[in-house]
């Protein structure tokens, strides 16, 4: 019968050592919070304590006034076969074994002072012991800080409704058996472990009654209403419990021997007699064994469920955070180059479209440089001061006769000089989308955020390429407007003798004929020279774009890594090693991620090995 929970306190026990237990923050508590257990609740001095010692049958819990328990205890208790010694062990301290019990005792008080001090106050975090005994059932019991009413000196004035909203994240749980202990010798009404019960638990299927200090009633009372359910009624039967006296406790009496005079209390009694064969601790623990074990059963399907679904999602974490690297140098290399390759394939499909940044290059081209051939000083430049002062030096101490050629050549040629900027800004801005897109692409590739020196010399050197491609666009574009002013258009120049201007109230009259001092003629140069340059920079917005993308962007796209893939061919094993050392934090994620999915394949195997047990 107890096979099902005994596999429940191994996978809970299996938790434990990765630390995914319930009852606090943790993000991986979900199988801990699917597999059911026990809470024992119960205002202070309830008998909470004596309760879990009767089960165990050792005397093994600190006591004392005020709040003893003050973290909560998670106790496995795991059947041995008959003349197996028994003994204890923490999480905290695993492989260690205590086989004395009041040894036991005082690691709980130490433990629980290492959080909270040696104070009065209270930690959620939970202390895991397993008791390993021929005299137990396997059951696993969480013993929590006792429900009080008031703060006493030296406890925080939020103290009692901490102590609530910590047990309430243990009852709350649809999986967590209630164990509500109240004293006989005060009202039922007024039990806290009944009150909380009845709000997490309206139904009572999840709660079981434990009525303590029986012989401590007065003489003429009994408590038959509430064990026959009558004062307040459960939908599983009230368990009686007498627990040792103080006396019997300074005295140390065996808790094997305390049993014994518990049964003949019962036994004898003249009100609890006939319900003697109900009563008692050792009653109370099988009859918890064996609710607990019908309660597995009914859960197996979600608990197989989230089981499964947890691997397939640990399965793919662990592909996302990728396997554990080849030592071999012959597969570091092709693992490098793997990943290079990843690395590449994204940064392609961001310049060709697939993801998002190529388009920002395209904006260079539409909207920076046309705004910035816009904004050139061409009125500025050609005003009629400016082509005076040109056209005169250019003439020298002989005045032009016809057109000034040499005028409109230096005239021309100083204004296509203002096209480099422009041509240059374009190289510039691409270079820095092209260097954006890298660092995109290497943040967007999974595979490499295992390996952050390899990211860091995947940029070096795809930046290094990036700053050849840059230096090689610039003189292309440059070289481009250069070409514009090293040859002006024949036949630009061939029209200038046909112009004709029209003086104001007369004739058109030839160009030769119009005065070459007055400000009508230097108007016209400067209309002539700004109607050229026009056109180049036209020529040049459909030139200098194609010029970038085929020195920078077609670059990027088919060598950015060559230069890489030389360099690292030539490397060694320990070279190749650095490359590919891993983030730590990386490390030890995957370590967990592989532990908690032998984890749960185990619990999924040992489930299905034994769910079906009768």
């Amino acid at each position: 019968m107890e096979s099902l929970i005994g596999l429940v306190n191994r996978i809970q026990r299996a938790c434990t050592a990765l630390g995914d237990y319930g009852g606090g923050d943790n993000a991986f508590s979900s199988l801990w919070d699917a597999l059911p257990s026990v809470a024992v609740v119960g205002g202070q001095s309830s008998g909470k304590s004596s309760v879990l010692e009767s089960i165990v049958g050792r005397d093994f819990l600190p006591r004392g006034s005020g709040i003893v328990t003050r973290r909560p205890l998670v106790l496995q208790l795991h059947k041995t076969d008959d003349g197996q010694q028994e003994y204890a062990e923490f999480g905290h301290m695993p492989r260690r074994r205590f086989t004395d019990f009041g040894t036991v005792r005082q690691e709980i008080a130490d433990e629980t002072d290492r959080i909270t001090g040696k104070t009065k106050q209270i930690s959620p975090v939970p202390i895991h012991l397993s008791i390993y005994s021929p005299n137990v059932v396997n059951l696993t019991l969480i013993d929590l800080p006792g429900l009080t009413k008031v703060a006493v000196e030296g406890q925080s004035e939020t103290i009692v409704e901490d102590i609530e909203n910590m047990v309430r994240t243990y009852v709350g749980k649809p999986n967590c058996i209630i164990l509500a202990v109240s004293p006989a010798n005060q009202d039922i009404a007024t039990s806290d472990a009944i009150k909380l019960a009845r709000e997490v638990d309206p139904t009572g299927e999840r709660t079981f009654g434990v009525l303590t200090k029986l012989d401590l009633m007065d003489k003429g009372t009994n408590a038959l209403d509430v064990l026959e359910g009558r004062a307040y009624r459960l939908q599983h039967p009230w368990v009686g419990i007498v627990n040792r006296s103080q006396a019997d406790i300074n005295k140390n009496v065996d808790m094997i021997y305390a049993r014994r005079k518990e049964r003949e209390y019962f036994a004898t009694s003249p009100e609890y007699g006939h319900l003697a064969s109900k009563m008692g601790s050792e009653y109370l623990a099988k009859l918890l064994s064996k609710h607990l074990e019908q309660f597995i059963k009914a859960r197996i399907p979600s608990i197989t469920s989230l089981i499964n679904k947890s691997i397939d999602e640990l399965e793919s974490e662990l592909d996302h955070l990728g396997r554990p690297i080849a030592v071999d140098a012959g597969a570091q290399l092709y693992t490098i180059l793997e990943l290079c390759r990843a690395f590449d394939k994204i940064f392609k499909e961001h310049l060709d479209g697939g993801r998002p940044g190529g388009d920002r290059i395209y904006g260079v081209f539409d909207n920076q440089l046309p705004a910035a051939l816009r904004k050139l000083p061409f009125d500025r430049y050609l005003s009629v001061q400016n082509v005076r002062k040109v056209v005169s030096e250019a003439d020298g101490y002989q005045p032009h006769l016809i057109a000034p050629e040499q005028g409109y050549r230096r005239l021309i040629e100083g204004a296509l000089n203002y096209f480099r900027g422009p041509a240059e800004a374009s190289v510039d801005a691409v270079h820095f989308v092209l260097k954006e897109l890298v660092r995109k692409s290497i943040g967007e590739c999974q595979e490499l955020k295992r390996f952050p020196s390899l990211q860091s010399t995947i940029a070096a050197a795809s930046n290094e390429a990036l700053e050849k491609f840059r230096d090689e666009g610039r003189k292309t574009v440059v070289r481009l407007v250069d070409m514009e002013s090293s040859y002006l258009t024949v036949d630009f120049f061939r029209k200038l003798p046909q112009e004709m201007e029209t003086p104001k109230g007369g004739k058109p009259e030839v160009a030769a004929a119009v005065d070459r001092y007055g400000e009508a003629h230097f108007r016209r140069i400067g209309s002539n020279v700004s109607s050229y340059v026009n056109m180049v920079s036209d020529t040049l917005r459909n030139t200098l774009p194609k010029a970038v993308v085929y020195c920078q962007v077609k670059e990027a796209k088919q060598s950015l890594l060559n230069y890489f893939y030389t360099q690292i061919g030539k490397k060694e094993g320990k070279a190749l090693s650095e490359l590919l050392d891993e983030d730590p934090a990386l490390m030890e994620r995957r370590m967990q991620c592989a532990k908690r999915l032998e984890l749960y394949k185990k619990a999924r195997d040992e489930i299905d090995s034994v769910a079906w047990v009768r």
